[in-house]
């Protein structure tokens, strides 16, 4: 009997001792699967390559995105608020990407097909959008170079190309700026320049708000090209 418990003893003290090494095992297991991150935000307008969205108005939008262990890929899905032509006020899109690096330089390569909800069917609601960013940033100074096409965009639109360059300073831990310029060619649409300029500001390690400026060459009536300052909140978890 007495050997039997000392074996039996033996055999607890193993695994208790094996039992860090296995969680660690288990939690780098879990690591390598990928994670999932989620963000949803408000603003008074919803802007896209300069122009609203939404008309001038409010808008809520939310993002859910999968990344692999290593960061390289990832996928998501999303929605926003807007207020479009074809009468909908909800759009929705999926997609995915590869974040590599080359020389030095981070590049974000994704491919995003988007529809919107309740559309009549007369209306060409599903493009397809080919991204390309090209970062880099040294000590609080940073850039990044865009190039966006779609061979078909939404509505009457067809294809078109969007190439920006931002800029970006890190005057604290949580305060930047930045400023981006753009160009915007479409057949069947107006071809133009947009500007914006702002801060961001992370209240809480979750909480982020933001204040930025917009500007367009497009001397048309209407919120779409028109000047506007536009505050977001969103929240990350």
């Amino acid at each position: 009997m007495r050997g039997t418990l000392t074996t039996a003893t033996a055999l607890a003290i193993a695994c208790l001792a094996g039992a860090p090494e296995a969680a660690a095992r288990g939690t780098a297991a879990l690591a390598e699967a990928g994670r999932w991150s989620f963000v949803v935000g408000a603003g008074t307008d919803n802007r896209s390559k300069g122009i609203s969205k939404s008309g001038g108005e409010p808008f809520g939008w939310g993002h859910a995105e999968w990344e692999n262990g290593s960061g390289r890929f990832y996928a998501g899905s999303g929605f926003q608020t807007i207020k479009s032509a074809s009468g909908a006020h909800l759009e929705g899109e999926i997609g995915a990407g590869l974040r590599p690096e080359f020389a030095g330089f981070d590049l974000d390569l994704n491919i995003t097909h988007k529809f919107q909800v309740d559309a009549p069917s007369t209306f060409d609601d599903n493009p397809w959008e080919m991204t390309a960013d090209v970062k880099r940033s040294i000590g609080p100074a940073s850039g990044r170079l865009r190039l966006q096409y779609s061979p078909d965009g939404m509505g009457g639109t067809e294809a078109w190309t969007w190439i920006e360059a931002r800029a970006g300073w890190e005057f604290t831990r949580r305060l930047q700026g930045t400023a981006a310029i753009g160009r915007r060619e479409q057949d069947n649409n107006l071809d133009y320049v947009a500007w914006n300029a702002g801060l961001t500001y992370a209240l809480t390690n979750a909480l982020e708000g933001q204040l930025r400026y917009y500007a367009t060459d497009v001397d048309v009536p209407g919120e779409q090209y028109g000047d506007r300052w536009v505050a977001r909140l969103s929240i990350a978890f």
